[in-house]
């Protein structure tokens, strides 16, 4: 077995055993990774071209009822501050986005008890009667069956939910006894079943977290096949119980972003704002390994910094939507393209460059 041998068939079967990817993340040097890369970007440009599609993230509430170790949204953080917007708020963002090209709004917020089926069942709608061309993309938390039923059936298309990791051991490790890593699977594949487009993911790099780990997170997103998939390097929050951990590697979480694109040629695949905050290229950097989606921050501006999931997020400057023409410029000196396109999983029709 070589690191080579095991590049050739995630590029020719989209697959690899587990102590195949084991090896392959222990054992990669810098020629191979490069390979790997190569082979990465030749995939998702064979399927999506040179287009790079893009979201407009809404953060609507920094309220969440969990107690997860590594957030700076958790329930038990004193410091954090919080805040949630009003539907006209929301409204408003999406009007700023839709002036400015996006065709995708993502609307995401810790587990907060205020969003209820019928509160965000309005705002869904209401998004839909503006702009009716566009895709919501919902990532509230776990809100069980019957309540994902009802979001959708009111027009949201898109769900995301990262898993974290797929040893229940290892996400006990990173969550309070009142959750539990088997429910956050069962949902997910809920989701698939009422037929949103589900997105999944984990953190690279995540305290306690090991190889044998990540290539069980890989094999978890092969059984449940995601048409997203979202990963970043874990990077420690200053308030919270993992502040003194070590964030998570950059060339770790590039080789995991090309793999995950060999394994799964046509999924939409972000580089992430957590890839963005560690480099100063990480979303070029996350292109160049198999990404395919950046998404800017619609979020009203006062609120940008009280979202502090970790430390040092980017929320500002060419990572803001305002400054979607700096983020273009970037993008076309690697030699890619933004689109503007609801960007639906399989590619969609009528992209059009901007």
């Amino acid at each position: 077995m070589t690191v080579s041998t095991i590049i050739e068939k995630l590029k020719t079967q989209h697959t690899a055993a587990r102590e195949e990817l084991v090896f392959l993340l222990n054992e990669i040097t810098d020629s191979d990774r490069e390979a790997l890369r190569r082979a990465a970007q030749e995939t998702a440009q064979g399927v999506f071209g040179n287009k790079i599609y893009i979201r407009g993230l809404i953060e609507i509430s920094s309220v969440c009822k969990n107690d997860c170790l590594y957030c700076g949204l958790r329930r038990s953080n004193q410091n954090a501050v919080r805040y949630r917007l009003t539907e006209e708020q929301i409204l408003s963002c999406c009007d700023k986005g839709y002036a400015l090209g996006f065709r995708t709004f993502v609307l995401q917020g810790g587990e907060d008890g205020f969003f209820t089926d019928e509160v965000v069942c309005d705002i869904i709608r209401a998004v839909k009667t503006r702009h009716p061309d566009c895709a919501i993309t919902l990532s509230l938390g776990e809100r069980g069956e019957e309540s994902f039923q009802k979001l959708f059936d009111a027009g949201a298309d898109r769900y995301l939910l990262r898993h974290e990791t797929a040893d229940s051991a290892h996400y006990a490790k990173l969550h309070p006894d009142s959750m539990r890593g088997e429910e956050r699977q069962r949902q997910l594949f809920a989701l698939k079943r009422i037929g949103y487009q589900t997105g999944a993911g984990f953190m690279v790099g995540s305290p306690y977290q090991t190889t044998e780990n990540l290539a069980d997170d890989l094999l978890f997103l092969k059984r449940l096949e995601p048409q997203m998939c979202g990963i970043g390097p874990f990077i420690p929050q200053k308030d919270s119980p993992f502040r003194d951990f070590p964030q998570g590697s950059l060339d770790l979480t590039l080789t995991l972003l090309s793999v995950i694109r060999l394994m799964h040629p046509r999924i939409l695949l972000p580089a992430t704002t957590a890839l963005g905050t560690i480099h100063p290229k990480g979303r070029e950097l996350g292109i160049l390994h198999g990404a395919n989606v950046v998404m800017p921050n619609l979020s009203p501006v006062e609120h940008r910094k009280d979202y502090a999931i970790y430390d040092n997020k980017i929320c500002n400057g060419e990572e803001a939507a305002e400054c979607l023409v700096c983020l273009k410029r970037r993008i076309q000196s690697i030699g890619y393209q933004i689109v503007t396109s609801r960007g639906d999983y399989c590619g969609a029709p009528s992209d059009t460059i901007v």
